[in-house]
């Protein structure tokens, strides 16, 4: 398990990490959300010994991170780390080897993951030649090719096409099923409530809500959507009071967190308003949860 306790990091007068912790279990795909500048790039790179700490620990398995432990992780960076005019093939060898793999088992992986990414027509190919999505599968691959037991990856989905996003979508399923704690962050939240089981959302440098995909969407108050007839612009909402918020409109489907047992309430207010079309529970977007927690930072 990867375990970040109390980073904290300074770049003059900025605050990078604020005594930033959270976890990452074998076996789970965590996602990792932000606004920009809220930290996660500097933490991930703090995982690698990328960026120095003012304060805190990196842990892998109870032990603090070293070269031997870094040597079994696998980290994409936002920004491309491969050698342009280097081949494919001969980039993804050379980084497995660089990970203590010999000649030929570095090849056989390098050849493997091409293969599973989408990009062995371009194996003999240089970097620099590709088309940014195929940078982004090589990229993956570079991380990938050594079977690392941790997974961390900056922006995976950037520029990628639809077939590309489900391929990377499963390959982190299977890494995770094969036992490789993974972190990836990403500011497309569908993608992340589609492919993650645990969330952390950080601003600021710290760890601001945090928990498991289902327990976020659940959350401590229950969500209504709402339709009253001849009223796109959800004005029967006005006379809610403290029964509940409106948090969404989606052409007169009004989302409304509720406040506890006054789900009758709002149902009561909405038929004042004319003709109820829709009532029903469901779940909070991540869109929502995201929105919330950051919020809830004093500027």
């Amino acid at each position: 398990m990867l375990e970040l306790t109390g980073l904290s990091r300074r770049f003059g007068a900025t605050v990078a990490l604020d005594g930033m912790s959270f976890g990452v279990a074998r076996g789970r795909v965590v996602g990792f959300l932000g606004p920009n500048g809220s930290g996660k790039t500097t933490a991930m790179r703090a995982v690698f010994g990328l960026v120095g700490l003012d304060g805190g620990e990196v842990s892998w398995d109870g032990r603090r991170v070293g070269a031997d432990e870094r040597r079994r992780f696998g980290y994409m960076p936002e920004e491309r780390g491969l050698y342009p005019t280097m081949k494919v093939g001969e980039q993804l060898s050379y980084i497995a080897r660089l990970h203590g793999m010999g000649a030929g088992e570095a090849a056989a992986a390098a050849r493997q993951w091409s293969d599973r990414l989408g990009i062995a027509d371009r194996f003999s190919d240089k970097v620099e030649s590709l088309s940014l999505g195929n940078q982004q599968r090589a990229q993956l691959a570079a991380a990938l090719v050594h079977r690392p037991d941790l997974l961390v990856l900056d922006e995976p989905f950037s520029g990628l096409d639809p077939v590309g996003i489900d391929t990377m979508s499963e390959v982190l399923r299977e890494e995770a099923a094969r036992g490789t704690a993974v972190l990836f962050s990403s500011h497309q939240l569908d993608l992340v409530e589609h492919v993650c089981q645990d969330v952390v959302i950080v601003d600021r440098g710290r760890r601001v809500v945090s928990g498991t995909v289902e327990e976020l969407a659940r959350g401590e108050r229950p969500v209504l959507e709402v339709r009253v007839a001849g009223d796109p612009t959800g004005e029967w909402a006005g006379a809610l009071g403290e029964a509940g918020e409106v948090v969404g409109n989606d052409q007169g489907t009004l989302r409304v967190l509720v406040a506890p047992g006054r789900s009758q309430q709002v149902l009561d207010v909405a038929r004042r308003g004319g003709d109820v079309e829709m009532f029903a529970f469901t779940r909070r977007r991540l869109s929502e949860v995201f929105r919330q927690a950051v919020g809830q930072v004093p500027r």
